[in-house]
């Protein structure tokens, strides 16, 4: 197995899997922009529950929604 690979820089002797690569960087942005969506809900969530008086269950009932809400206007 040694003796296939390329004896030059890896630069130029790999040939590049362009499809897996594409179908990696969409996973990270996916990845990227749920989790964003949910520090994003987390945090409205805190700061509705802590400087209202509306308390626990209803800032939570407001992160369901929040991410429910960017879930489905995200595509």
């Amino acid at each position: 197995m040694a003796e296939n690979m390329p004896a030059g820089p890896a630069e130029t002797g790999a040939e590049m899997d362009y499809a897996e690569h594409e179908k990696t960087y969409n996973l990270f942005l996916a990845v990227i922009k749920y989790s964003s969506l949910v520090i994003i809900a987390i945090l409205v969530a805190m700061a509705f529950g802590f400087f209202t008086p509306a308390g626990f269950f209803s800032s939570t009932v407001l992160f369901i929604l929040i991410t429910a809400l960017g879930v489905w206007l995200l595509p």
